[in-house]
């Protein structure tokens, strides 16, 4: 009996120390914020900073209670420090999130999933921007062009696609789709101009359609600009310079508290300029972006941003080389005066996270997009019309719903991690007006060519697994998209109201990656992807390709020989179901038939000294109609050789002195290879001094004023007094050289 009593008295004793250890300790997990996987060897400073300790393979510590409560100082090399506010109240477990954010091309990992955004943020922190074309120039390989009158959505190029406006090139802003589809302009059509640059904090991208959570226009690649949660500073900016132009903004830091782990900022900018042709642009744009995030608890997030803009402008339009030559217009003249537009775009969005527990967790992100698009073209002049000219009007306005939830879980498995990823979302596009009209000098109605209204939606889902053993990561993944489209054609009285049409696409996705060492990573990319059809050719035309896919690989390497030097040489090739070919009479794209393109890139990162950064990303590109005769399937604009890159130097204490370039090559313009695009090199130089709380820059555009023109068409074209239509090269100048200043102020 005594025996029993002095049992019972050692288990109440082991029980209440096992107790008394529980609350002892505060257990705490430590992740990645982009890949969600535990980070081991994390130093957690507390005791206010009198004490430390370190993570351990699965990403997990403990403090004492009795230190509590205290503020943690989170740090690890290649990630931003962090600080968490911790009392011994609450939830026994709790998750931090660390962000990859190196500034140094020593702290990049090229065996960790957030190597592409890390090298981008090295490249913006050693040369900011200030413009919506300078943030798209900081995707490696992807090249780009304005036309139009800088209001107009950039021309962009990538992996020997000629994307028009996006439509081979998902564009999207903290995971929000920028293109739409079915647009009065091209399909995809990706207008980046809402977005204040100076809130950009980082730069997701990839290249081919090798990810699951990417869908419509995933077929060259991807980009997701990602903007600041909070900021340290408020700050204004002036700039002016040439050709009248002039730039103003404000970024407010509303809310920082760290104690409530709650942040708010608005951002405001005006853009104004004339430009350098001879009828003025008279471009102006508001733009006003405001975000409030906050931890709720220690298992939820929630964020909520907003942003519009607002956006007028005239353009010089594409100018036929023989108007200039003959000299009937001037460089920088218009042959069609009236040509211009006006643009808005207002967007709410809404994000949330929930942590179930340390190894799985929920995000959903929902978003309303207003969009209104009013533009006037002439691509042909007096081929139509003999008297009023060809100018045409494209008008679209809707409204565009989305939703997206996104389930993940992680496994440790013997000698092994798995994390399954799973998601499903929509998208549904309520157009109201899709309009093609012929008008004269902007005002006068000629004649209504195309006027419908409707809905596209699309719904779809992805699951994939990223296991990683060993050396190895391996990532099966597969993705269904389903489209329904829903037109009402207002021209044509004898049609029902709503004709529609449905497709679905599924895309399976297979990656390999092998990290032979710290310094040598090899990867291989397979996958499938597509783009939407314009519903107005989907639904009128029964058997055409709704959802075109591509087919393609990448195989490449990542290589960090030494510590201030990054090389990733890679090969691809991609096979398209249906190629898109621009047909400027009538602004609209025509199918073209299948196409076949293989190239390779190589980029380079170099960074001999802290203070003297060195990158340039070059790329070929080959590219082909399958089904045309030797010698006539050239694919027209297809690039074939592009290259960007920059060299950066910080010296004397907060001077900055940045060269950069681009390189694009000259191009078929038509399918037999007879008219081609002309190559241009062109430098723009920036020299800035930054101190703690103000700073000054100067740039120079078009360094050495070269003579280039920027968007380059073949078109068919006939000037007024002309007896007979003629194709050749239509163009639109680029810049001459011009300064701009700029000064800043923080508080």
């Amino acid at each position: 009996m005594k025996i029993t009593k002095i049992a019972a008295a050692f288990l109440v004793m082991a029980f209440s120390g096992k107790m008394m250890a529980q609350e002892t300790e505060k257990q705490m997990l430590i992740k990645d914020a982009d890949d969600q996987f535990p980070i081991a060897d994390v130093l957690v400073k507390y005791g206010h900073g009198n004490s430390h300790t370190h993570t351990g393979t699965d990403g997990t510590f403990a403090i004492p209670v009795s230190s509590l409560p205290d503020t943690l100082v989170i740090s690890r090399q290649g990630y931003d420090e962090a600080k968490w506010v911790v009392t011994n109240e609450g939830d026994k477990n709790k998750v931090v999130f660390l962000q990859h954010k190196p500034f140094q091309i020593s702290e990049v990992a090229i065996n960790h999933s957030s190597f592409l955004s890390a090298i981008t943020k090295v490249d913006l922190n050693k040369f900011p921007v200030n413009s919506a074309q300078d943030l798209l120039r900081k995707v490696p390989g992807l090249f780009i062009a304005q036309h139009a009158g800088g209001g107009k959505a950039e021309q962009l190029f990538l992996r020997g696609f000629d994307a028009d406006h996006g439509t081979d090139v998902s564009v999207n802003v903290d995971g929000m789709p920028v293109n739409i589809v079915s647009h009065a302009h091209g399909q995809g059509y990706s207008d980046l101009h809402f977005v204040i640059p100076e809130t950009v904090n980082n730069i997701d991208f990839g290249k081919g359609a090798y990810y699951m959570d990417r869908g419509d226009f995933n077929t060259a690649g991807y980009v997701d600009f990602q903007t600041y949660n909070g900021l340290k500073n408020s700050m204004i900016k002036l700039e002016g310079g040439s050709f009248n132009s002039k730039r103003i903004l404000g970024m407010f830091n509303i809310l920082h508290d760290d104690l409530g782990r709650k942040n708010a900022y608005i951002a405001a900018e005006y853009n104004y300029t004339d430009g350098p042709f001879d009828v003025k642009q008279n471009f102006n744009r508001v733009n006003i972006f405001g975000k409030y995030n906050q931890w709720l608890t220690d298992n939820d997030y929630f964020n909520i941003q907003f942003s519009t803009f607002n956006s007028s402008w005239n353009a010089s339009g594409q100018i036929p080389e023989r108007a200039v030559d003959e000299g009937i217009i001037g460089r920088w003249g218009s042959v069609d005066p009236t040509e211009g537009g006006k643009t808005s775009r207002t967007n709410l969005q809404m994000n949330f996270k929930h942590i179930i527990s340390p190894s799985e967790q929920i995000d959903a992100m929902a978003f309303y997009s207003k969009y209104n698009f009013n533009l006037y073209s002439d691509f042909t002049f007096y081929l139509k019309d003999k008297d009023k000219g060809d100018e045409i009007q494209q008008t679209d306005g809707r409204n565009i719903y989305g939703a997206e939830v996104k389930y993940t879980k992680s496994f440790s498995l013997p000698n092994s991690s798995l994390n399954w990823v799973s998601g499903i979302g929509l998208r549904n596009d309520d157009i109201n007006t899709l309009q093609l009209n012929h008008v004269y000098h902007r005002d006068m109605l000629l004649d209504k060519l195309s006027d419908v209204n409707g809905t596209e939606t699309n719904l779809h889902a992805y699951s994939g697994l990223v296991w990683k053993t060993g050396k190895w990561t391996i990532n099966p993944a597969v993705r269904v998209d389903h489209f329904i489209f829903n037109m009402h054609n207002l021209l044509d009285p004898e049609l029902p109201a709503g004709q529609s049409k449905e497709a679905t696409r599924v895309s399976p996705k297979l990656n390999f990656s092998y990290a032979q060492s710290d310094n040598v990573m090899w990867f291989l990319k397979t996958g499938m992807g597509f783009h939407s059809n314009d519903m107005r050719v989907v639904v009128t035309n029964k058997n055409e390709n709704t959802l075109p896919y591509s087919i393609g690989a990448d195989f490449g390497v990542r290589l960090h020989p030494f510590k201030s030097l990054i090389i990733t040489p890679t090969v691809w090739y991609m096979d398209l179901q249906q190629e898109f070919v621009y047909v400027g009479d009538d602004a609209v794209v025509e199918p073209s038939g299948k196409s076949r393109r293989f190239g390779a890139d190589l980029g380079i990162r170099f960074q001999p000294l802290e203070n003297f950064y060195l990158n340039a990303d070059i790329n070929y590109s080959h590219a082909r109609f399958i089904e045309e005769e030797k010698g006539q399937d050239y694919i027209p604009l297809a690039p074939v050789v592009t290259s960007t890159g920059s060299v950066n130097w910080d010296f004397l204490n907060g001077f900055s002195l940045g060269l950069q370039y681009r390189y694009l090559g000259e191009r078929p313009a038509v399918e037999n290879n007879s008219i081609k695009t002309k190559a241009y090199f062109v430098n723009d130089l920036v020299l800035s001094y930054n101190r703690q709380k103000w700073g000054a820059n100067i740039q120079i555009n078009n360094l050495f004023n070269v003579k280039w023109n920027e968007a380059q068409f073949a078109t068919e074209t006939q000037l007024k007094g002309e007896a007979e239509p003629i194709t050749d090269l239509t163009y639109t100048p680029g810049s001459p050289f011009g300064v701009r200043v700029g000064v800043y102020y923080k508080f």
